[in-house]
Formats: structure tokens, C-alpha cells, sequence
């Protein structure tokens, strides 16, 4: 319950704002770009019998958007549409695991894929006279899975290639923050660039066939960007 009012919340504080400002065209009230953003991805099991053996390089990318809540633009409801190549490598003691390999103990090197959609309140410091800012924000996200696949190690036996998406849960939350710097690269382009951290909130794996407890994943990323 406390998630899905923090969720409400930042939604209905993005409304009410969009609400009470009315720019000119919609370029006053939208700034669109394209990120692509390197990260490094974990999934942290929560009970015994799981763990964690390493992080996962990954990648970002896609489309972002700044809804300006004032005239001045330093204040915003960040969101996009995004792709997240994410996974990490967990290693499951002998009757845990999924159900076709868990009479013995296995690796699993998870490869996940999502569609994210971030939700955020953006604050903005005014630019200096180069024209940089500072940024910095908070909110949530909602990740749905389209591909999951897992290599599997048992006994000396590889498993190539393990669909896991039906054991997977169908969505995604958790909480998101991010601070950085925006600097102008031309007449109507702005770079950005900064550090996002995301922590999950729900059980990436369900536990029907899948014996693992709650595994959330969390996530470091280096966010850059343009905006047109």
C-alpha cells in the first residue's frame, strides 16, 4: 500500500503542476531527447540459499521527456520511454532455483530485458552564463519484461538460453534518484549528463515454479543525453 501511494503521489504532483502551467507552444512545455546511458545492474536476493556471485554490465537508451511545471523551466515531470538491458549472475544452493534444476546446486548468468517507463519530479537549478545547470530528481519507475533468459551451470552442465520470462513477475517498481549537469551544445541542443540510482521494490522472480525468495534488482547508471 505505502508504494502504490508513493506512486499516486509523484503522478498527482506532476499533474497539478502541468495543471497551473500554460506555455506558449509545445515546445515551451516539452524538452524531448534521446538517452543512452551505461549502467551496471544487481539483483540482491533477500533469503538464505541465494547468492549474489556478480553485477551486470547493461545499457539504457531511448526516448526521454521534461514536462516544465513553471515558466522557467526548474521545475519538471521527467519521464520517456526507454529500453533497460539489466541481469546479474546469482548462484542457488541445491533445492532452489527453478524447478527443472534444482536437485543441485547452480549458476545462473541472468540476461533481462524491459520497457521502462520513468516517473520523476525534476528540479532545476537557472542556467550560468555558459549556460550550465544542475539537476536533480526523484521518483519511480515501472519496468515491464520483454525477454528474459538465463545460462545455467549444474553439475558441469550448461544450459544455454533459458526462456525465464513466464517465471518472471510482470512488472517492475521501485524508487528512483538522480542528480546532474545540463550544458548547451548548440542553437537547440542541450546535453545532459549525471548519475541515476534505482532500487526495487518487488520480487523480480515469481516463486511459483521459480524457489528463490524475494530477488530485487537495483541499478547504478551514468545518464547521458540530448535534448532537441
Amino acid at each position: 500500500m505505502k508504494k502504490i501511494i508513493f506512486l499516486l503521489t509523484i503522478i498527482g504532483v506532476a499533474k497539478t503542476g502541468m495543471a497551473q502551467y500554460g506555455g506558449n507552444s509545445f515546445r515551451d512545455k516539452v524538452k524531448l531527447g534521446f538517452t543512452v546511458s551505461p549502467m551496471v545492474s544487481i539483483l540482491k536476493p533477500q533469503e538464505s540459499g541465494v547468492n549474489r556471485n556478480s553485477a551486470k554490465a547493461g545499457l539504457n537508451f531511448g526516448l526521454m521527456a521534461d514536462f516544465k511545471l513553471n515558466e522557467q523551466g526548474t521545475y519538471a515531470f521527467s519521464s520517456g520511454f526507454q529500453v533497460l538491458l539489466a541481469g546479474s549472475k546469482l548462484k542457488y544452493d541445491a533445492g532452489k532455483g527453478l524447478s527443472d534444476y534444482k536437485a543441485n546446486p547452480a549458476e545462473y548468468n541472468m540476461k533481462l530485458t524491459y520497457i521502462e517507463i520513468p516517473l520523476a519530479l525534476k528540479l532545476k537549478t537557472s542556467p550560468d552564463e555558459g549556460g550550465i545547470g544542475f539537476w536533480g530528481q526523484f521518483g519511480t519507475y515501472l519496468d515491464f519484461p520483454i525477454t528474459g533468459r538465463a545460462d545455467v551451470v549444474s553439475m558441469g552442465q550448461t544450459y544455454d538460453k533459458v526462456n525465464i520470462l513466464p517465471e518472471m513477475n510482470r512488472i517492475n517498481i521501485g524508487m528512483l534518484l538522480g542528480a546532474g549537469i545540463e550544458y548547451p551544445l548548440g542553437a537547440n541542443l542541450t546535453g545532459m549528463a549525471g548519475i541515476t540510482y534505482q532500487n526495487g521494490f518487488v520480487d523480480v522472480t515469481r516463486n511459483g515454479k521459480w524457489d528463490d525468495g524475494r530477488v530485487n534488482m537495483n541499478s547504478f547508471a551514468l545518464r547521458l543525453g540530448v535534448f532537441f
